[in-house]
């Protein structure tokens, strides 16, 4: 399984959840509540990042699942 970041992303009328650079979105669901937890559980599972938009696009939050170093660097 490769370790695509997970991003929830507004969808028509609710919230989807896709890995990056993917035109497919693998999840819709009503309420962005429910997109984040099953793409916290996915990038858990992958070890990479969450990424969270607003409904706007913009990036929102970020949280990292991945093998980070700590201290962090710089």
């Amino acid at each position: 399984m490769s370790k695509k970041n997970q991003h929830v992303v507004p969808h028509n009328d609710g919230w989807g959840v896709k890995g990056a650079n993917s035109e497919r979105i693998t999840k819709i669901t009503e309420t962005k509540k429910e997109a984040v937890q099953i793409a916290r559980t996915i990038s858990k599972n992958q070890g990479s990042e969450l990424i969270i938009h607003g409904k706007d696009g913009k990036i929102q939050s970020r949280d990292s699942h991945g093998h980070d170093p700590y201290p962090p660097k710089g």
